[in-house]
């Protein structure tokens, strides 16, 4: 969430609720092209206990059928959240078993490098492996580091999707979630607008 956080808005929130699921929509100019960007802030993923299999809920499964592009995130102070990577890529891969969907896979927290628990050889190591781009970058500290990361993936996600035409991927039938932000930012606008008609008929 810190890192989608950081990326939309340049601000660092200290203080949020991690991992709600929350779906973000803006729009960014990608080689003088305008897209509109969705980015799925999806749930916690962890290993089920003694085994590298992982726990999905069916929300992140719903994201990954309609995914353009991945970011994998795990945090240079917790092994734990290193070694879910891995086993997650392979649960998309069983979804996507022929798709060249563009990868990026960031290790946070590289201010507290006093912590370190993943080195940065190992983090690389895995990004050639998955076939992505490896930044290692800080929330907290490095909103440059952090955008150029995402900016790169959406230039990938933006080239591929140009490729095929616009097409979506064949043999998928589930329904593009709509942004709830955009959905709220409706709603208050039609309240605006109602409630500004009834004034001026009340006048």
């Amino acid at each position: 969430t810190a890192l989608v956080v950081r990326f939309l808005t340049k601000r660092f929130i200290g203080d949020y609720e991690a991992n709600t699921g929350a779906l973000y929509s803006r729009k960014f100019t990608i080689d003088g092209e305008q897209i509109s960007l969705q980015v799925q802030d999806t749930p916690f993923v962890s290993l089920e206990d003694d085994t590298d299999s992982i726990c999905c809920q069916e929300q992140i499964n719903r994201s990954i059928y309609w995914a353009d592009g991945f970011v994998f995130v795990y945090s240079i102070t917790d092994y734990e959240s290193y070694r879910v990577i891995r086993p997650l890529h392979q649960h998309i891969r069983k979804i996507h078993p022929n798709a060249n969907i563009p990868l990026l896979l960031m290790a946070n927290k590289g201010d507290l490098l006093r912590a370190r628990q993943v080195s940065s050889k190992e983090g690389l190591q895995l990004a050639t492996e998955l076939g992505g781009t490896y930044y290692e970058v800080s929330a907290r500290e490095n909103c440059e580091g952090v955008h150029e990361a995402f900016q790169q993936l959406c230039q990938e996600v933006s080239r591929m999707i140009g490729s095929c035409n616009g097409e979506k991927r064949r043999g998928l039938h589930l329904v593009r979630p709509k942004s709830p932000n955009m959905q709220d930012l409706k709603r208050r606008l039609k309240q605006a607008l109602t409630s500004k008609g009834k004034s001026a008929t009340t006048l």
